[in-house]
């Protein structure tokens, strides 16, 4: 079990992104259907409520109502989809905070379609 750790008393935002990581990668296209993977229920409940969950993907902004009704159906819980993402890297750069030294993000690569069960908050 990996754990991520945060910072208590501090709302976070997270960035997720969705096929390879929620949902099983182009399964909407492949299988003419979305599939969810292992542990994304269960890693998805233990964000914290205060917490903000942006969803990031590069499908296209014509799957958009199809992929929240999905999402939605499944109680995963986001405030925000960002589509039309090109391919490739997601770079997220912050700052540390100077009073307490406290690095402000967190970066972690999961294997495609491996879904979160190794992960625990």
């Amino acid at each position: 079990m990996k754990r991520i750790k945060l910072s208590k008393n501090m709302a976070h935002t997270w960035f997720i992104d969705l096929d390879g990581t929620i949902l099983k990668h182009n399964g909407y296209i492949i299988d003419k259907k979305d599939t969810l993977l292992k542990g994304v229920k269960n890693f998805f409940k233990q964000i914290p409520k205060k917490d903000k969950i942006i969803i990031t993907t590069s499908r296209k902004a014509n799957y958009l109502k199809k992929t929240k009704f999905f999402l939605k159906k499944n109680k995963i819980r986001f405030n925000q989809i960002i589509c039309n993402l090109p391919f490739g890297e997601r770079i997220l750069i912050n700052d540390i905070k100077p009073k307490n030294k406290l690095k402000t993000s967190i970066s972690i690569n999961l294997k495609r379609d491996k879904g979160l069960l190794k992960y625990k908050i």
